[in-house]
């Protein structure tokens, strides 16, 4: 597909980009032109916000003062986090981990340190925080940094034991420099290991304490140059942490003990503890125990001080949780974690170091979570956490996005939500409450849905750039549960998570969901604000086969199809009705596994909270010891009380009303004896194995009996699960053939789990990448699969005048064919009579597979599919909610439809290479576009903006699309994201006014917008993350301690580590890169009227800034005219009395 670079040519170029056939004869040409309101101007691609646990964290820092908090990561992000709802996320360009985070305590700026050796300074004070300067270090690899509170001097220790310092405003090292032979001196024969600390005296700021990790600590006097006192311990240390009174130190050792030392008594420890140790009665040393990673010594005035460490458990105390030890007077509390401690942070009333701390919290920051420790209540309960953070509490296997929906939704699930919510949570308000949030004015509601890998479904509200999560639904409790490995039955197609969803189909009208698991089982429930007991689950089972080998005996649950049915004929499936539970036929003695469902519906009484019911259970059952195929599209409609699912092997409508299978039909059966295809026949159970290549095929008819034995397909039957971005294999894998032309970078694609149909639908299901354009031949391998539909009021038949349900099927060889739907009228009759169902041909066929159906009503407008409007199902029988009668949304008519008009409708339909508008009821083809020659479209949405409608794409590529609407003009092209791992082909959402989601790390989402109106908001909707907040008050000294000494003692840092006191650093020690984050960065970053009113701000600083040098100048100017004059009247006193010949 050509690029086009200049947006505004592509708003000159024709709508058509060779429109594959002519319109009908007769049909006037005006008739196909639909004003179009979209233009390029109206796209923009910019990334919004991301939510959720920063992915792989590594370290941790807090402003006091500010109250924020910022987390690492081992990829190089940041995140930091205020008040609920203002969070924020960077990134260091390098992508190295960020190994120590320091704040500018209440000055908006922090310090980052990574693993390739750099430190940055970030400025926070705007809303896209940003570098202001970064410096490299060559030659040494940074181990520790320290930067004292209100001081501009950051001490960067190294691997090498030396320690640099770092003028944070200009971001030059100072001359002054500690090396580590000069701080041991004679104190030891060998190297004392890197820095593993750095902390100054808190009463004296010119004594500073290193920590090397071999175990010797060191108390080293800045002005003298030279160390005091030196301590050492014959185990590494790992940390050290002061008393407040500075007379006293603690540090942590890699065998589980904690020392104390006087800062005056170097020769031995004051006291010796081992918080874990098991003590030896005849006073020999505790057993050594794991190491203690980290200690803070936390003083009250009122009481005892606080130890607290993480590590340090007995090495007998295998398979414990990771704990965090609280130390209190005589009381040890230990606080296990659900996951290892990275690292920890105490909350303390106080900045200032010199006095008491007064602690009031701990935030734990866990390898996939973050608790924070309330330490003023008994039993130290943990804050509620308000922030995001649990989406990836099971691993996401598919989402959906979903923006506008009905206005009572968010508070209907908030309110079911509430209720699921634990107990047991300090009462204090979330301590970390920094910042401001944003101004923006977006109002309409959007709601994230999250499938879970434990079959678990979230709602989450993701209004106005935040989250929270509104409900949690499990979908597993209407199974029974197995205990252990040995109960597991051996029907599972699956080894682990059997319950995991892999698509979902949600009506926000009438709140009907529908979820599909990866055990071939489909669940549809229903939305209801009381409590039910169900004493039996719905069940149906289905036997969805390929070949119709059955048709000899059809006994065995078989379904037999007669010639395709006529409109007033409804097949009579022979599935199973609702059932209560499975059926005996499990395995026959020569132990075949037919008839039998993957997993066990539970027959005891189900108790159902107020949320989202059960209302049937579908499941598909083994086939003469097949395992049934996973299902890859499904869709439900609330008007029509329908629910439609395929695989590879065909497709099923099931009336969830009625609890009945309307129609039971495989691929091939569903085009009749229009099959375009030859396919070969195959005898079941013989070719287990399938052969590699393509396969010769005739171009003659096949019979209706060779068409019915068609080949097994590898490509779809590969049962693997990417969680995580990680494969797991399971039991019925089988060795993967693919065509040969099939290009190596994507062969990883064709075996991913398929997604969902309308309108959560088949994502990535894509299993025929490159194929021949011929429709007369097929690969060998690769069965047609079912992988869209869209139920819609439409003209079936070119003949047809009114309008009549259908529903569209679109497949992986890219054919669309129609299924006509007769209707009950509604009501009572529509419970007893049935639903006529009846397959009406091919409609139209594109390139690839098809992803995406939508409808245009005669002025370009989005046609939804029909829906019901919600009613309370378990009102009692006399109740006002039984009355309202079950209002039906009817399919939306413009009134500027006028009959003359040649056409009444346009469907929309997008493949993995191409995109249609077909005229109805003509039928005829009036747009083609060719989205992509050398990729392949992983997901595609037809959605609503504020301008209008258009089409939009994600290639595999990782180009960003949008089509206009009918006409396919190209908008929008951006190469946005190359597709680097499975999740997020399986997790890219669009919806509409130009949102869009994808899952871009196992923890994490991340939003993008499209649209030119949401990017210029999007500064006023960000939140503000500095605030201006007066500096606490510094303690008071007391008559006595300024009388007599014993208070803080300052110290002029600039004298010591200034250019004049301490000279020049070498050169070649560290490289100095400005960041983008100074007047240029703030240019770049600011948009909307708060970009506006910080240009003008920049104008005028740099307005006064050019005053004030011209004003420099001029003086400068004046004063050396005044010393030439001087100089001049001095010459001319000097050589006044002077005759020419004496000079």
């Amino acid at each position: 597909m050509k690029k086009f670079n200049i947006r505004k040519v592509l708003d000159g170029l024709t709508a058509v980009s060779s429109p594959s056939s002519s319109p009908q004869t007769g049909a006037k040409e005006n008739d196909f032109i639909i004003p179009e309101t979209l233009q390029s101007e109206h796209f923009q691609l910019c990334k919004t916000v991301r939510h959720g646990f920063p992915y792989q964290p590594s370290s941790m820092a807090f402003d006091p003062v500010q109250k924020i908090l910022a987390i690492g990561t081992q990829s190089g992000a940041l995140r930091l986090f205020g008040r609920p709802g203002v969070e924020c996320y960077c990134q260091h360009e390098s992508g190295a981990a960020v190994i120590q985070l320091q704040f500018l305590i209440n000055e908006g700026a922090l310090v980052s340190a990574l693993a390739d050796d750099s430190i940055h300074l970030w400025n926070l004070r705007q809303k896209r925080p940003a570098v202001l300067h970064s410096l490299k270090f060559n030659r040494e690899r940074i181990t520790f940094c320290h930067l004292p509170f209100q001081s501009k001097w950051l001490y960067v220790g190294t691997e090498r034991g030396n320690i640099h310092i770092v003028n944070v405003e200009s971001f030059t090292l100072s001359g002054y420099t500690i090396m580590w032979n000069k701080a041991i001196e004679l104190s030891s024969k060998a190297h004392p290991g890197p820095v593993v600390h750095i902390s100054d005296n808190p009463m004296d700021e010119g004594k500073l304490i290193i920590g090397f990790e071999s175990g010797i600590v060191v108390l080293w006097d800045l002005k003298s140059k030279k160390a005091d006192y030196r301590y050492t311990y014959d185990e590494a240390i790992h940390s050290v942490a002061w008393h407040h009174e500075g007379k006293q130190f603690i540090c942590s050792h890699s065998d589980g003990t904690l020392t104390i030392w006087n800062i005056k008594s170097p020769a031995k420890p004051a006291q010796t503890i081992t918080p874990h140790g098991k003590q030896p009665k005849d006073g020999k040393k505790p057993e050594p125990c794991k190491p203690i990673l980290k200690v803070e010594y936390k003083t009250t005035r009122a009481g005892d001080p606080y130890m607290i460490l993480s590590g340090g458990l007995s090495y007998d105390t295998v398979g414990r949780r990771p704990c965090l030890t609280v130390m209190h007077g005589k009381s040890t509390a230990v606080l296990e974690m659900d996951y290892p401690i990275v690292d920890f942070l105490t909350l303390c009333e106080t900045p200032y170091p010199n006095d008491f701390q007064e602690p009031y919290a701990v935030v734990v920051l866990l390898e996939k979570d973050l608790v924070v420790i309330d330490l003023a209540q008994n039993g130290y309960p943990i804050f509620e956490n308000p922030y995001p953070l649990t989406i990836h509490e099971s691993p996401v296997t598919c989402c959906e996005y979903v923006a506008d929906c009905p206005v009572d939704l968010i508070p209907a699930l908030y309110s079911v939500g509430s209720r699921q919510k634990r107990q047991g949570y300090s009462k204090k308000e979330w301590p970390i409450s920094g910042g401001n949030w944003g101004q923006g004015t977006q109002s309409y509601p959007e709601i994230i849905i999250t499938g879970h890998a434990d079959g678990s479904v979230k709602f989450w509200d993701a209004s106005a750039i935040m989250l929270q999560v509104l409900y949690k639904l499990k979908t597993a409790k209407v199974f029974e549960k197995t205990r252990s490995k040995e109960e597991k039955p051996n029907t599972e197609i699956v080894d682990e998570d059997p319950f995991a969803i892999q698509l979902m189909s949600w009506c926000p009208d009438s709140r009907m969901l529908c979820v599909a698991g990866v055990s071939a089982h489909v669940i549809i429930y229903r939305f209801s604000k009381q409590e039910i007991t169900t004493e039996v689950v719905q069940l149906l089972e289905v036997r969805l086969q390929y070949e119709l080998n059955d048709l000899e005996s059809p006994e065995g649950g078989g379904y037999q199809t007669p010639a395709p049915p006529t409109p007033s004929t409804s097949p009579s499936p022979q599935t199973s009705g609702p059932q209560t539970h499975h059926s005996t036929s499990s395995n026959s003695s020569d132990g075949i596994r037919d008839n039998v469902p993957c997993l066990k519906v539970r027959n005891s009484p189900l108790k159902q909270s107020p949320g989202y019911q059960v209302e049937l259970v579908v499941q598909l059952v083994w086939v003469s010891g097949e395992p049934p195929q996973q299902i890859s599209s499904l869709a439900i409609n609330s008007s029509y009380g329908l629910v439609v699912f395929g695989n590879t092997n065909g497709l099923a409508v099931v009336d969830y009303l009625q609890k009945t299978v309307l129609l039971n039909l495989s691929t091939v059966e569903l085009y009749g004896s229009n099959d375009p295809y030859q396919r070969q026949p195959r005898s079941p159970r013989k070719s287990r194995q399938p052969s590699g290549g393509l396969c010769d095929i005739n171009e003659g008819s096949a019979t209706s009996e060779d068409r019915c034995k068609s080949p097994t397909s590898v490509l779809m039957s590969n049962h693997q699960q990417f969680y995580n971005g990680g494969g797991r294999g399971a039991k019925m894998s089988r060795k993967l053939s693919l065509p040969t032309e099939l290009k190596p970078d994507l062969v990883l694609l064709s075996v991913c789990p398929p997604r969902a149909a309308l309108p959560l639908d088949n994502r990535d299901n894509s299993f025929s990448r490159s194929r021949s354009s011929s429709v007369t031949s097929i690969d060998k391998e690769a069965r047609e699969a079912i992988t869209s539909f869209y139920f819609c009021e439409t003209y079936t038949r070119k003949t047809d005048s009114t309008l009549t349900p259908a529903l569209w099927v679109g497949t992986s060889l890219g054919t669309v064919l129609s299924i006509s739907l007769s209707m009950p009228p509604a009501g009572e009759q529509r419970l007893l009579q049935p639903v006529i169902v009846s397959p009406s041909g091919t409609l139209v066929r594109l390139k690839g597979s098809i992803l995406r159906m939508a409808f245009l009503d005669a002025t370009g407008s989005f046609l939804p599919p029909p829906s019901e409007l919600w009613y309370e199902p378990n009102a009692p029988a006399n109740g006002e909610e039984r009355e309202r009668v079950r209002k039906r949304r009817p399919v939306s008519v413009s009134p500027s439809t006028s009959q003359e008009l040649n056409e009444h409708q346009y469907a929309v339909v997008c493949s993995e290479k191409q995109a249609k508008v077909i005229a109805l009821p003509s039928q005829t083809c009036i747009f083609k576009h060719n989205i992509t020659e050398t990729s392949f479209v992983l997901r595609t949405d037809v959605v609503q903006t504020v301008p209008g409608i258009c089409v939009a794409c994600f290639c595999a590529n990782g180009h960003i699309m949008t089509l206009s609407l009918p006409g396919l003009r190209p908008l929008l092209d951006v190469n946005y994201l190359p597709l680097t791992d499975m999740r997020i082909a399986r997790t890219f959402c669009f919806t509409n006014l130009g949102q869009a989601m994808y899952l871009t790390s196992p923890t994490e989402i991340q939003r993008i917008t499209y649209s030119q109106d949401v990017c210029e908001n999007l500064q006023e909707m960000l939140g503000e993350l500095f605030t201006p907040v007066e500096t606490p008050e510094a303690p008071n000294r007391g008559f006595f301690k300024g009388l007599f000494g014993g208070g803080a003692q300052s110290l002029d840092r600039e004298e010591l580590f200034g250019e004049t006191g301490a000279g020049k650093a070498s050169r070649s020690l560290a490289q100095h890169i400005p960041g983008p984050g100074g007047i240029e960065g703030m240019k770049g970053a600011a948009s909307g009227i708060v970009g506006d009113l910080a240009r003008a701000r920049i104008a005028l600083d740099e307005r006064g800034q050019k005053l004030s040098e011209v004003e420099e100048r001029t003086a400068a100017m004046m004063a050396s005219a005044d010393s030439f004059s001087k100089h001049a009247h001095e010459m001319m006193l000097k050589c006044k009395d002077k005759k020419w010949y004496q000079f």
